[in-house]
């Protein structure tokens, strides 16, 4: 009897290489052919239908495609929506590689839309370099905002991005002296771990600041406020103009579903607007309210789609007086990024920075609000030359996330609305979020922000002022065709104001 119980395992011992390969043939056959009728007989897919199992290899071709072009084909300088020159520029940056370079420049002055600063002919010495000047953010609040970065980290929630990202921005703001923007997340323990300053964003389902029916509760502004130097009200953001953010069940945690004061592990749709606002008088209503409440400096984020909404927000603020104008006002350009958005309105709608921060700044001016509202200027500006321009544009700050996130390690893998991001910047996956390392991460962060202020000083000495603060239209032009090259306050003339006329 035992020797029939050991016949089984003596067949499998006796079975040879050969035939071990004969049933992984046979097992690659049968499903080889259940792959064949399957294409044949589905109906939803044409090439698998025409061409059984090889139609697979279009698919598998069209998903590879990307990643072979980002690293093989693609020029330097063509991808999108950040090419590999400019990556690589802020990846040395925030190692504190410097961007030096050897032989010349691969950027071709030719291409319209191309910036070139002017140059003097006796640039600053050294010794002749003055210090950046503080600004401050509603001077007439009872705790104005001293801001002492021109450029800073741009809104991303917890819970679009990890706690880990969160983390390691708010150690590097910390760290660099810049502030950090909450996003419409909420202000959560990574927030404050950092001890940055940090701008609160009251997006449209009003995250951490509601009731329980999603109105504004005067009681979270007040207990937000100890956290923080100045609230954002989120109009609208370039990425998706006119919708609001979904955050999916399924990132809805314990943790979160707590500091935004949702339900946990159900779908969190933002409105695509405040309730309570429908016009410039209503949207000044909601300002006063949290300036009151808080005592803190409050401005708005919004995209432009022409002159008319700034036109009749500054009409508003004349009939009721200066002193209900946004302390600051952040323009975001249609080119904006964001966690996951609808193509059609990342694609198509909103004003580019480059036409809208002008628009925005010769606004104010035309109404006298110039120097009553500050304005900070958003829409892949991660470059320092890019920062330097939106500065002679006119802005007074340069916010970025994008280029925060290329610091913290982001390869661009566009994954960041799937919960796969292979760098653990947008996911909640523990284990991708392994790879990364605050305190490493929180030191990259840490250098890039230095290294931009201190390049975008660089070009301002270059062109023979004391400090980037110094900087306007005069001291950019804009290439327009092969040869050709504009003064940029000739293509936006400052306007004068309607109040001298």
């Amino acid at each position: 009897m035992g020797e029939n119980l050991n016949k089984p395992l003596n067949v499998m011992n006796n079975l040879s290489w050969s035939d071990g390969a004969f049933i992984l043939l046979g097992i690659l056959i049968i499903w080889l052919v259940w792959l064949f009728l399957h294409d044949l007989l589905q109906k939803g897919h044409a090439i698998q239908r025409n061409y059984p199992v090889i139609g697979h290899f279009r698919y598998m071709f069209e998903n590879m495609g990307e990643y072979f072009r980002q690293y093989w084909f693609a020029d330097d300088r063509e991808e999108l929506p950040f090419n590999r020159a400019t990556r690589g520029w802020i990846y040395r940056t925030s190692k504190g590689l410097g961007g030096l370079l050897g032989f010349g420049s691969t950027n071709d002055l030719r291409q319209a839309g191309s910036i070139i600063f002017v140059n003097a002919a006796y640039p600053m010495l050294e010794e002749e370099f003055t210090d950046v000047p503080v600004v401050v953010i509603g001077p007439d609040c009872k705790y104005p905002f001293k801001a002492k970065s021109i450029f800073n980290i741009s809104g991303m929630s917890y819970g679009a991005i990890s706690a880990a990202a969160v983390r390691a921005l708010s150690k590097g703001a910390g760290g660099a002296g810049i502030w950090m923007n909450t996003g419409e997340g909420g202000v959560s323990p990574y927030h404050i771990e950092g001890n940055c300053d940090l701008i609160y964003q009251v997006g449209t389902a009003k995250y951490g600041v509601r009731d329980e029916q999603g109105n504004l509760n005067d009681d979270k502004l007040r207990s937000v406020a100890k956290h923080v130097k100045a609230f954002e009200i989120k109009l609208s953001q370039g990425a998706k103009p006119g919708r609001g953010g979904v955050l999916p069940g399924g990132k809805v945690t314990a943790e979160i579903a707590e500091i935004r004061g949702i339900p946990e592990g159900q779908v969190s749709s933002s409105p695509n607007r405040h309730k309570e606002i429908r016009s410039a008088d209503d949207l000044l209503d909601m300002l006063n309210r949290i300036r009151d409440v808080t005592g803190k400096p409050v401005g708005f984020k919004s995209v432009l789609g022409s002159d008319k909404f700034p036109k009749d927000l500054c009409e508003a603020i004349l009939k009721r007086g200066i002193q209900y104008a946004p302390d600051f006002i952040t323009v975001d350009g249609g080119e904006g990024g964001t966690g996951a958005a609808p193509q059609i309105l990342s694609d198509h709608v909103g004003l580019p920075i480059t036409e809208s921060l002008p628009l925005l700044v010769d606004v104010l001016c035309e109404y006298g609000l110039r120097e009553r509202i500050r304005v900070v200027a958003s829409g892949k500006l991660v470059h320092s030359a890019k920062v330097a321009w939106a500065l002679c544009a006119g802005a007074d700050f340069v916010v970025s996330a994008r280029g925060f996130m290329f610091a913290l390690g982001c390869v661009q893998s566009m994954q960041c609305h799937k919960d796969t991001c292979p760098t653990g910047i947008t996911t909640h996956s523990k284990y991708r979020q392994r790879g990364l390392v605050v305190s490493e991460k929180s030191e990259r962060v840490r250098q890039y922000a230095h290294w931009m202020n201190y390049e975008v000083n660089a070009l301002a000495h270059s062109c023979g002022l004391g400090n980037a603060r110094e900087f306007n239209r005069e001291h950019i032009r804009v290439v327009q065709s092969p040869g050709v090259s504009w003064p940029l306050d000739v293509i936006h003339p400052y306007r004068k104001s309607i109040k001298n006329n």
